[in-house]
């Protein structure tokens, strides 16, 4: 049984939240604060796991939470409470002020200019007003850890199907009289089959998600798990390859990893702190002409949007790569103080921690060719489709991770690898994508479509 969430009760607790921050600020400039800026954050959360055909865990949970930064002069501090009562905050004001006037100076600190303040609030389509039972969200983890089991009789155990569910608010006030808020919440269900191959014994595991901001959005319990166990019982018989410079094929997830190295590549925490391979590259070519990214953070729906960003700020849609040309960083009002740039639009907000950079939709706009279409043009190479650990030097590019996927011959899938290592440089990476899918999918806030590079190292036995 599905139910509507009671919109009065949410808008009463939005004015609640918003006089709330307002008397908060008041406190803090009685204290001696110069600036300061609230996050109000309520929200409820639910996640249950299945695990062969039981449930093995359920969590419910509601949390309210109040972060608070203090400026005096140049000096700053921030805390958080999840105490609303007039004493706790009366209390948090005195003790970050106090904090605030401990720390040493730093030139750049402080919040943004009372004229960039957002002024549009856009819907971005981010919230769904339905409430689902806790037995419904059983059921979709049940039925889609059954339907990855009867796909195929080689799936014999399963690390688990986990559904989860939240919603909430956020209310973001300053002492430059600007007061946001925003509701999203978000639905996922994911499934990990455990298969074995018979005659050996030897076993595989995969796994199959998605997430969406709307329930109805959401693909059927069924399909999930049917592509977790195609993904998984493709893995039996897998093997090393011999050692060899080959083209390598990285999928819509994997590719979605590299282009995770970008997007931390071009943060502006990285570059201030000369900890990034893209470092002065900025108007310079970095790839090859057929890479062009987005980060977008007014895209309806989109998983990372929303209408202002953690200090204020309108989000917006930056152009950070341009047929293979850095045209933008990802920043924050501090970090683009650090570099003498302007904010993108791109500070992200904890409870109780300063703003840091963040990205909202970052995605790589697709190409004109099929996945199949990629791998066909491949007479030998390697199709990834699992990276595992975190062999990324940000500073040099350097780059070195074990992998799983299916060898190709003829342009064909010809059976499936594993117990390998991929090695380059992302930089020179970068330069060698020769091809761009068009299966631009988005599970998360950085997505890609499948990609190929001309040629990596794979290293086997």
């Amino acid at each position: 049984m599905q139910k509507e969430q009671p919109g009065s009760a949410i808008e009463a607790a939005n004015g609640t939240y918003a006089q709330l921050a307002a008397d908060v600020l008041a406190r803090a400039k009685a204290c001696g604060a110069t600036e300061a800026d609230i996050v109000v954050a309520d929200g409820e959360t639910f996640s249950v796991q299945v695990r062969v055909g039981a449930v093995d865990r359920l969590t419910k949970a509601r949390e309210k939470r109040l972060g608070l930064r203090v400026f005096v002069g140049k000096r700053s501090a921030t805390t958080s409470t999840s105490d609303f009562s007039k004493e706790s905050l009366d209390r948090l004001v005195s003790e970050t002020c106090t904090l605030a006037n401990a720390v040493v100076e730093d030139q750049v600190s402080g919040l943004p200019d009372a004229s960039q303040m957002a002024k549009d609030r856009p819907d971005l389509d981010l919230y769904d007003e339905t409430i689902l039972d806790t037995e419904v969200q059983i059921d979709w983890a049940k039925r889609g850890e059954a339907a990855a089991f009867a796909a195929d009789a080689r799936v014999t155990n399963s690390e688990g199907a986990e559904f989860d569910s939240s919603s909430g608010r956020v209310v973001l006030a300053n002492s430059h009289d600007f007061v946001g808020s925003y509701k999203s919440s978000s639905f996922s269900l994911s499934v990990s089959p455990i298969a074995t191959e018979p005659g050996t014994g030897a076993m595989q595991r995969d796994a199959w998600y998605e997430v969406q901001r709307k329930f109805a959005r959401l693909a059927s319990a069924e399909s999930i798990g049917q592509e977790a166990t195609r993904r998984t019982v493709r893995r039996l018989g897998a093997h090393k390859v011999a050692t060899k410079r080959v083209p390598v094929v990285f999928d819509q997830e994997t590719a979605g990893s590299l282009l995770a190295n970008l997007c931390s590549a071009v943060s502006g925490y990285g570059l201030y702190k000369r900890a990034s391979f893209l470092l002065d590259q900025l108007g310079q070519s970095i790839g090859s002409d057929l890479i062009t990214v987005y980060d977008d953070g007014r895209m309806e729906g989109g998983l990372g949007s929303r209408p202002f960003d953690g200090e204020g700020l309108a989000t917006r849609k930056n152009t950070i790569v341009e047929r293979g040309v850095l045209k933008s960083y990802l920043l924050d009002t501090y970090s683009g103080k650090k570099l003498g740039l302007p904010s993108t639009g791109n500070a992200s907000r904890s409870i109780g921690e300063s703003p840091s950079v963040g990205p909202t939709n970052f995605y790589l706009v697709p190409g004109s060719k099929t996945a199949e279409q990629i791998i066909g043009s491949v007479k030998e190479g390697l199709y990834v489709t699992e990276l595992i650990g975190f062999g990324i030097n940000m500073v040099t590019g350097d780059y070195s991770r074990g992998a799983c996927g299916f060898w190709i011959e003829n342009g064909e899938l010809t059976h499936p690898v594993e117990e390998i290592t991929i090695a380059g440089n992302l930089k020179q990476m970068l330069k060698d994508i020769e091809m761009v899918g068009s299966d631009l999918v988005f599970r998360g806030r950085i997505a890609s479509p499948t990609v190929k590079i001309s040629e990596m190292m794979v290293a086997g036995s």
